[in-house]
């Protein structure tokens, strides 16, 4: 009879770090169900949770380290390919200097325990600023907001969502996402609760999406229009007088400077650019202020477009003006159990720009350059170009704009490593690929997640199944390449100290050492005092449905990192920069038809094609245009069409639907497996095209480095 039982882990698919439920007989799992007994995702799981037994059982997923021949990949031993890839990236660096080698992060890093502290000592072993992650993709205005403003990129504000009575959302779906730099859990219950309880959720984006079921209002706004829609918000509560000026001067500075700029962005002045008439602009402006607990939130939409920093800014302007922010149902921070400030971590004020790329100048955000630069960087002759490339859980030629570019410029190095567990459209250029244990098979605790969620928790998750033999987990990958090209760094002071003792003592440490240490060091632990209660590695692990630590509660006072303990709430940086909001204006009603993107519940980016339970049904890669677009430019539903952008071509079919504003085309990120067909079987026989063939790497948000991914202007012809 086979042995079975039952573990609870944490979902590491996206920010909701939903509780899961495993059930493993004869060493394999049987069955995944959401965790009733987690007090933060009370049981909500998505298609994908369910769907980490097929990753774990893809027969296309590697299990050992690869080598790339002129015939193909082979298996290669550990220690061999370690001490090779050391040796070659070394050589690299000592040859042409410290920069000739690079370094890509990809999203799966921030949502792997192992991934992620691994990675911090290897950026510093490595020494280079040719440094590039996901987050120039998809975050970086909201990171540069906060350095800003805050001090501090990492104190980043989240909706109270269980308190608040009306919450004003821009260009998010958390439906489909979970929630996005606002870890949910149990997102369903939580988004609707505020309409259950009498409050209203408006939602403000260019595509009528799965949340906007959700919502009291949705309203249709031109990609890009963010900021001008905000701006005239807040010319209405100023002309209004509906702002507590004296209330923000005790926080913030530059009160005055918000005051006068807003004059010039009255709502009769952005109703045709934006969209949204001038009523409803007023009408949004006045409900947000009388509101008892109200919260603007602002994602993915926001981020990915040219005035993403800006738009970001605004978004907090805009809660602090009301009273709203750092306030009980509006934008609070958290106070997580594991906190990086209290590991010590050096924060430089306005650490922004500090290097630039080599080939276009554009600036380092929170110590890494836009990813848009990544091929230009490579093809570019000269002092500082890169050679070899670091990839370390991410697929850049699915997620990067122009990525046909990338894709030729990767393939043009001279060394490549990749860490991953399948051979994709990016680790197929690799000399060597490292795949790291599964999920299921290491430990988790959610450390940058913690930090974001809409109430305070701590969960730490033990392995669900044995690891298979002869595998290594992502940390220990990175901590032995640390190692050997110059010692394992973290930046942190206290883990550093902790490190260096450890490796006096002739100790291997691990990422359960850094948690423990962190725990306990922490505004929830004992301070290491013998004796004192307090939260440790150990009490978590008797936990394993996690713990509950409470309610947002205010707390900017010890969140803030600047200089004088306030709030820089004009920095010059921002306010030039509403000189481009101005541009955009005249500009909008000539724009043609604008491509935009379009998360969807059962894909992860890219990776999650492979998963047969998941890509079954319909296509789900087809593009959305407006019916009178439609008529205009002759399309037929369902018949192919071919998109052109600036930088590429693709041909996909066509959807006619009103769920897009007229003007508007919406495309879904990470179809087009074909370049890697033979490796990701699955994913490689599905229909569809990669969006980013299309997207531009020099559309950007300047200030951040960002990819507008989203406002990409096309043209859409039909196929005969």
């Amino acid at each position: 009879m086979q042995s079975r039982s039952t573990h609870f882990t944490t979902c590491n698919l996206c920010e909701a770090m939903c509780g899961l439920s495993v059930t493993v007989e004869g060493g394999r799992v049987s069955d995944i169900r959401g965790d009733r007994d987690d007090g933060f995702s009370r049981g909500h799981i998505c298609p994908k949770a369910a769907a980490l037994r097929e990753t774990y059982e893809d027969p296309d997923r590697i299990r050992q380290p690869l080598r790339r021949t002129p015939s193909g990949f082979v298996p290669v031993g550990w220690d061999e390919a370690l001490a090779e890839i050391a040796d070659r990236l070394d050589s690299i660096r000592r040859r042409d200097g410290r920069n000739a080698v690079a370094v890509y992060a990809g999203n799966p890093t921030v949502h792997n325990l192992h991934a992620l502290l691994g990675y911090a000592g290897f950026l510093r072993a490595l020494g280079t600023k040719n440094r590039f992650d996901a987050n120039s993709q998809d975050a970086n205005p909201r990171l540069l907001t906060s350095l800003l403003l805050y001090g501090e990129q990492t104190v980043i504000p989240v909706p109270d969502v269980d308190r608040t009575d009306f919450m004003l959302m821009l260009g998010a779906n958390p439906a489909a996402s979970g929630g996005s730099l606002m870890s949910l859990g149990d997102v369903k219950h939580r988004i609707r609760g505020i309409r259950e309880r009498g409050g209203k959720l408006v939602l403000i984006d260019p595509r009528r999406s799965e949340t906007s079921e959700w919502a009291s209002e949705h309203h249709f706004i031109r990609p890009g229009g963010d900021a001008a829609l905000l701006l005239a918000m807040l010319h209405v509560l100023f002309a209004e007088q509906r702002v507590h000026l004296a209330d923000v001067r005790k926080r913030a500075h530059g009160i005055e400077q918000i005051e006068r700029l807003v004059r010039d962005f009255p709502p009769a002045s952005v109703e045709a650019a934006v969209g949204i008439p001038q009523d409803t602009i007023a009408r949004l402006a006045r409900d947000f202020a009388a509101a008892r607990h109200a919260v603007a939130y602002g994602r993915i939409g926001t981020c990915q477009q040219e005035l993403g920093t800006v738009t970001n800014w605004l978004i907090d302007v805009l809660n602090l003006c009301t009273g709203n922010l750092d306030r009980e149902g509006g934008a609070m921070f958290p106070r997580p159990a594991f906190d990086l400030g209290a590991l010590g971590r050096k924060v430089v004020e306005n650490h922004h720009g500090r290097w630039k790329s080599r080939v276009r100048g554009l600036p380092e955000v929170g110590g890494n350059l836009p990813a848009a630069v990544l091929a230009e960087e490579i093809e570019t002759n000269g002092p500082g170009r890169i050679r070899a490339l670091v990839c370390v859980l991410g697929n850049p030629v699915m997620s990067v704009p122009s990525s046909a570019r990338l894709d030729r410029a990767l393939a043009s190095l001279e060394f490549m490593v990749s860490l991953d567990y399948y051979i994709n459209e990016t680790s197929r250029h690799a000399h060597f690929i490292l795949p790291g244990r599964h999920a299921l098979e290491r430990s988790q605790y959610d450390v940058v997640f913690h930090a974001l969620q809409v109430r305070n928790t701590a969960k730490y998750s033990l392995p669900v199944i044995e690891p298979s033999e002869n595998t290594r987990t992502d940390w220990d990958i990175l901590y032995d390449l640390s190692m050997r090209l110059g010692g394992v760094r973290t930046g942190l002071k206290v883990v550093d100290r902790a490190l260096q003792l450890a490796h006096r003592l002739g100790l291997r440490p691990t990422p359960e050492h850094i948690v423990d240490l962190a725990l306990r060091s922490g505004r929830y632990g004992n301070g290491f005092v013998p004796g004192r209660p307090g939260l440790s590695l150990a009490q978590l692990k008797s936990s394993p449905h996690g713990i509950d630590l409470g309610a947002l509660s205010p707390c900017l006072s010890e969140r803030i990192r600047t200089r004088d303990g306030k709030i820089d709430l004009a920095p010059q940086i921002l306010v030039d920069d509403v000189t481009r909001v101005k541009t955009w204006l005249l500009q909008a009603p000539k724009q043609g038809l604008l491509l935009i993107g379009r998360r969807q519940l059962r894909t992860n980016n890219s990776w999650m094609h492979n998963c047969p339970s998941l890509v079954k049904g319909p296509d789900r890669s087809h593009l959305i245009v407006h019916p009178a677009d439609a008529e205009r430019l002759s399309l037929r539903d369902g018949h192919k069409v071919k998109v052109t952008s600036r930088v590429g071509q693709v041909e996909v079919t066509l959807s006619v639907s009103d769920e897009v504003m007229p003007g508007v085309v919406s495309l879904p990120h990470g179809f087009g497996h074909q370049q890697a067909a033979a490796t990701l079987r699955v994913a490689g026989a599905l229909p569809g095209q990669n969006a980013n063939e299309l997207t531009d790497d020099h559309l950007i948000d300047p200030l951040s480095g960002t990819a507008a991914l989203s406002g990409v202007p096309v043209e859409v012809t039909p196929i005969p």
